[in-house]
């Protein structure tokens, strides 16, 4: 009877034993494992965003200034053009001819002079021995004077008039590209009293980022001290983002700042110059300028995609000593590398947050923290 009820009372005891095992097995198993990390310390640049756009280096309007027909036409729409590449001719032959009309009226001029000159010499000396009146001298004089202004007349009017000819001749002042013409050949152009476009060069091998800045905000950066420092060199340097998703960055070099600010808005005008060898960039482009002001030293970073919205703001799960979840208001600041993101306050260096499933997790729930 006593061996029956020893077996019992061992049996009844493993029993239990099982089950406590199976309990805490399956507490176990309800804790999940959750990714943590510590946030990462380290100097930074603090940047500002602010939208602008692109503008050629120069850009100026071919254009007509003399009538006539659109003789010929050399433009290869969006090609580059070399300076002193002839694009367009408008019908010489009028102006050309009246080129040879005041070169013959110079020559009259000149020819009409040469014997007033000499005409009033010869009267000068038969003056002397009485042959002469005194008017006569005079006379003569006047005549002279008169062939002395209709040569200077009509070395104006062969200047006019070879200027009219070489407007015929539309050339670009500078390398560049060209748009697409505005008038066909054949067409009649009347650019004498008013000029008219034939079509615009632009010079972009160096384009300008233009922006404006707040009054309030310039007050705090260091590219005030960057005008009168040339030793800071980080200041003058902006990084330039084309498009709204554009992963090309170039590199600008301030070189403009505007020595007002505009009541009207409260800015204050900034341009950066960057190179464009390749001619990507086009003049009107809209560009994101990213500006450097200042020096972050021991910045707390984490995560981007680690900080949780709601309503109130941005937050973060923290994991305390007991391995714990904590949620905790924080402060963001800027963007970092792309993936990081500056924590003003909120985090401490040596603080574990959760880093991913944050919808798994919840204020006070207990986690198997792994790295």
């Amino acid at each position: 009877m006593k061996t029956i009820i020893t077996i019992g009372i061992m049996g009844l005891s493993t029993l239990l034993w099982i089950g406590c095992k199976e309990k805490s097995s399956q507490g176990e198993a309800l804790i999940p494992s959750i990714s943590v990390s510590t946030p990462i310390v380290k100097d930074i640049t603090l940047t500002k965003e602010y939208p602008g756009y692109l503008s050629s280096d120069k850009m100026v309007n071919l254009v007509a200034r003399v009538n006539g027909y659109l003789q010929s036409s050399y433009l290869v729409a969006g090609a580059k053009v070399k300076k002193g590449a002839l694009v367009f001719i408008i019908e010489p032959d009028i102006y050309q001819n009246n080129v040879v009309q005041a070169e013959a009226a110079l020559n009259t001029a000149k020819a009409q002079l040469e014997y007033a000159r000499s005409n009033y010499e010869r009267i000068k000396e038969a003056a002397k021995s009485g042959a002469v009146s005194q008017i006569q001298v005079l006379q003569s004089k006047s005549t002279a004077e008169e062939m002395e202004a209709s040569v200077r007349n009509a070395e104006a009017a062969l200047k006019t008039a070879q200027t009219n000819l070489s407007y015929c001749y539309i050339r670009a002042p500078y390398d560049g590209r060209i748009t697409r013409g505005n008038y066909d050949v054949g067409n009649y152009i009347s650019g004498a009293v008013q000029p008219v476009t034939l079509a615009t060069l632009y010079k972009d091998d160096i384009m300008y980022a233009n922006f404006d800045i707040e009054d309030n905000q310039f007050m705090k950066m260091k590219v005030i001290a960057a005008q009168s420092n040339p030793q800071i060199k980080k200041a003058t340097q902006v990084s330039i983002r084309a498009g709204q998703e554009g992963r090309q960055i170039y590199t600008g070099t301030m070189d403009y700042l505007s020595p007002n600010i505009d009541l009207s808005t409260g800015t204050l005008s900034v341009r950066a110059n960057l190179e464009n060898k390749d001619g990507e960039l086009k003049s009107g482009l809209y560009v994101t300028i990213t500006l450097p002001y200042s020096e972050q030293k021991d910045a707390i970073l984490v995560r981007d995609a680690s900080i949780g919205t709601d309503q109130l703001g941005k937050f973060l799960y923290v994991v305390n000593d007991s391995n714990v979840v904590v949620h905790r208001r924080i402060e963001t600041g800027q963007l970092v590398e792309d993936t990081l993101r500056q924590v003003i306050s909120g985090i401490q260096p040596n603080e574990r947050y959760v880093t991913t499933a944050l919808l798994k997790v919840r204020d006070g729930m207990s986690i198997k923290p792994i790295k």
